[in-house]
């Protein structure tokens, strides 16, 4: 028998889609000079000087927003250089270069081949995490800039054990496409690089930082400076590579300078594998230990 009362929680009012769609277009005020569309329809109004706080407020809540739809609450982090190589690719371009017998053309390919291996690290560490969470009551997800080069790494790692992964793009003057390894549903474009960034920290548990030029470096200090001065709450922060950032950052010097304290050494850890990687991550949040260690009644244990 059919059930003819309405349903308890059926809307009172239709939905915004659901007027955006059924409002007929008026012949006289459809031209684009008109003020008749909806305002939320409008993209012409939207995309005004002055509706900026609205687009920052957008851009803040559709990524938070699906990501609670599809239960993401905890992410790692993966920052690293868009110009690092697949090594295939690394060693392909090499022999190019040696062929063309141009001595800095092979010198750059040299080095190209040897940062090549950041990219298989950054891919196992993401295969790693991913799989190894997997089971957890709060699993974690990869979270990349959604690019080429680590942040590919990053996707791909996820993807290669069948797992869901993040890209935060950004709209950039050059073009960048997201990477073929993002899952669909997950991958945003922003074009507010702060915004971007603080998706990049409102859910992770830890940061990994490849080697990278001035977008890692930028993305790397601001988030030690909001662990450092207390405006965020301190996690992993892990670099890989000790002899790229200790010859790229003297940190010993800020220290000697006065112009942070030792203390503040103890801010980040330097990694050289996946696998140590993942032990710094274990050990801190207690991943591999019993069931009690971690679950309901880990507070007993």
């Amino acid at each position: 028998m059919e059930d003819k009362n309405p349903h308890l929680t059926a809307r009172n009012f239709p939905s915004a889609e659901e007027e955006a769609a059924a409002l007929a277009a008026t012949q006289r005020y459809a031209g684009p000079e008109s003020a008749y569309r909806l305002a939320f329809d409008d993209p012409a109004f939207l995309l005004r000087e002055q509706l900026r706080p609205v687009r920052m407020q957008l851009e803040l809540l559709k990524p938070e927003l699906v990501q609670q739809e599809h239960g993401i609450e905890s992410t790692l982090v993966i920052f690293g250089s868009a110009r690092i190589k697949p090594p295939e690719q690394a060693v392909a371009a090499l022999e190019e270069a040696r062929a063309g017998g141009d001595a800095q053309a092979i010198r750059r390919a040299e080095t190209a081949v040897a940062m090549s291996h950041y990219y298989d690290e950054a891919r196992r560490f993401a295969a790693l995490a991913t799989a190894r969470s997997r089971a957890h009551a709060t699993p974690v997800f990869v979270v990349t800039g959604g690019g080429p080069g680590i942040m590919e790494a990053g996707n791909r790692g996820a993807f290669d054990v069948g797992g869901k992964s993040i890209g935060l793009n950004i709209v950039l003057p050059h073009e960048q496409a997201p990477n073929a390894y993002i899952t669909p549903q997950l991958c945003f474009q922003f074009h507010y690089f702060a915004l971007r960034k603080m998706h990049f920290l409102m859910r992770s548990i830890a940061l990994a930082c490849f080697p990278g030029g001035f977008g890692t470096l930028d993305e790397l200090f601001e988030s030690i400076t909001l662990m450092q001065t207390g405006k965020s709450r301190r996690r992993p922060v892990l670099l890989f590579g000790r002899a790229f950032w200790e010859r790229l950052i003297d940190f010993d010097f800020l220290v000697e300078t006065g112009m942070i304290g030792a203390a503040d050494l103890h801010l980040f850890r330097f990694v050289e594998t996946a696998e140590e990687a993942w032990e710094i991550l274990a050990a801190h949040y207690g991943f591999d230990q019993a069931a009690t260690g971690t679950g309901e009644f880990a507070e007993d244990a």
